[in-house]
């Protein structure tokens, strides 16, 4: 029988300072990288073993994937969608001179107060 990978481990305090984003962790919520390409790295927040938020840092994402308002605030693209009479921020773009060229930022389908939770972690980050 074929031997399966280990699922990736969570970031320590060391790994997550070394990430090109700074991101606020609520207590019980960890990062999990992946590999999405050769110059590229995806990470799962998760909370509990489910994705609140993933984050794609290298040459070129794809954002938009969600469909709503483009928003600019200095250096970051926003996409806002309205939601129940609320406004909110499904995704976020950054564009950097320097590797990882983009760090694209999106809440994973979650709903209600996972929701709400997911977009200020996702809100939370921000380049280094």
């Amino acid at each position: 029988m074929p031997q399966t990978a280990p699922a990736p481990a969570a970031l320590d305090a060391a790994g997550v300072a070394a990430l090109p984003f700074r991101i606020e962790l609520p207590a019980g919520v960890v990062v999990v990288p992946g590999r999405a390409g050769a110059d590229a790295a995806i990470y799962r927040i998760q909370r509990d073993g489910q994705t609140l938020v993933m984050i794609y840092a290298g040459p070129s994402s794809q954002f938009p994937i969600y469909d709503g308002d483009m928003v600019r605030t200095g250096a970051r693209a926003s996409i806002v969608v309205n939601e129940a009479g609320r406004r909110l921020a499904m995704e976020h773009l950054f564009q950097r001179a320097a590797a990882p060229k983009e760090i694209h930022v999106w809440v994973a389908s979650v709903a209600g107060a996972d929701r709400d939770l997911a977009e200020r972690i996702g809100q939370s980050v921000d380049p280094r």
